[in-house]
């Protein structure tokens, strides 16, 4: 059984082929830059070297069909018969899904309905949605949505305190992100702690240009610290994060600018990004060692404000089994895992210094401590094929 895993931008697909018997990636890809006059399109077949081709691909369209001709040219994609189904990242489900689901017009309909509560995302998972059907129509495909796995929260723990209206008519409530990556980890740490899921509690804490942290109890999502949106939270690469609400009015009068450039700057200009002007990890690090200042400030505060979130968390769950590190960043930076888990043994972590360096992949230790400090490499594309599978299974 093959699936092909879509996750499709603005102005990007991304894609990965699975042979299901095994979970192995046979092929995987993006492209990149559609729209533009030359738009790059780099993937790796199994065993070869990465290849990259530069051409002009002017939509979604184009992009898919160029995804095809070279599934079709490798040989690991006849045609379509010998797709099981395509399964599609969707970052908003609102409240209508809660599972995984086969994409039907009335499925359709009601991820057009959610664009207003992800109007950057919902809007280009639907156009790769749309494309894939125009192109392999006697394929099932499959909505996997970012949001569902947070969808055991309890309702004091979604609803914020605005008047109830508001939560009635127009939906505002609590409802989190990086769903899939925080499942998958979560999948894998009780595992890797011979523990039933459903008797593990950990805090998952998914960190890369966006980042968040959930509370995880008997294997379900009790709390997240994304929200309504994406840019709730921790502190992010170009996110705010949590900030006093009166800071949005405070710079429209005082500023005399739009809502619509205020909420470019809390996603786009702000977190990390806003306080040093560097937006990757890596370059904020190279900074911080040459004595930058504002370089310095940006890691102390990103650190810090995942600790708060570490001891909001313990709070909320009382006991826990580990915490797990995953994402680009929480899989490769040694320093942050390490000062944000510093002067927490009354909680019952410490790190272990060496491990914490070079922790073991896919799945390592890196504690010293009662309460396991775990390093797992996330695989979003593999769970969304594999829940694309169980749904395709339970309607069969």
């Amino acid at each position: 059984m093959k699936i092909l895993v879509l996750n499709a931008g603005s102005s990007s697909v991304k894609y990965s082929l699975f042979a299901m018997h095994n979970h192995s990636v046979l092929v995987a890809g993006l492209i990149e830059r559609i729209g533009e006059k030359q738009a790059v399109h780099r993937f790796n077949a199994a065993g070869a070297a990465q290849q990259m081709l530069e051409m002009e691909i002017a939509n979604h369209q184009a992009a898919l069909q160029e995804l095809f001709r070279i599934l079709s040219a490798s040989g690991l994609l006849a045609d379509s018969r010998d797709l099981a189904c395509i399964g599609h990242r969707v970052v908003h489900g609102g409240e209508h899904f809660w599972q995984p689901a086969l994409i039907t017009p009335q499925v359709l309909a009601q991820i057009t309905a959610t664009i207003p509560l992800a109007p950057l995302h919902n809007p280009a998972n639907l156009l790769g949605i749309q494309e894939a059907i125009k192109q392999m129509p006697i394929v099932p495909q499959v909505a996997v949505f970012d949001t569902a796995f947070h969808h055991t929260m309890p309702d004091y723990a979604y609803r914020y305190a605005l008047p109830a209206e508001f939560y009635r008519e127009q939906r505002v409530r609590r409802y989190g992100f990086h769903g899939t990556s925080h499942g998958y980890v979560a999948k894998l740490a009780a595992q890797f702690l011979g523990k039933p899921l459903a008797e593990t509690n950990l805090i998952t804490l998914h960190l890369g240009n966006g980042a968040s942290v959930t509370a995880i109890e008997n294997g379900k999502s009790v709390d997240t610290s994304m929200g309504l949106t994406p840019l709730e939270g921790v502190m992010m690469g170009t996110r705010c994060g949590d900030i006093d609400p009166a800071i949005i009015f405070y710079l429209g009068r005082t500023l005399n600018i739009s809502n619509d450039a205020i909420e470019t700057l809390l996603n786009k200009n702000s977190g990390c990004k806003g306080v040093c002007g560097e937006n990757d990890m890596r370059s904020i690090h190279k900074l911080a060692e040459s004595d930058n200042l504002e370089a310095k400030l940006a890691l102390a505060m990103y650190a810090y404000r995942l600790k708060k979130y570490i001891g909001a968390y313990f709070a909320v769950l009382n006991r826990v089994d580990a915490l797990v590190f995953t994402g680009g960043i929480g899989e490769n930076d040694a320093w942050l895992r390490e000062t944000c888990c510093a002067n927490l043994s009354a909680l019952g972590i410490d790190i272990d210094h060496e491990k914490n360096q070079t922790p073991l992949r896919p799945c390592a230790d890196i504690s010293a401590s009662r309460v396991a400090v775990l390093v797992i490499k996330t695989d979003e594309e593999l769970e969304i094929a594999i829940q694309a599978k169980q749904c395709l299974e339970a309607v069969v």
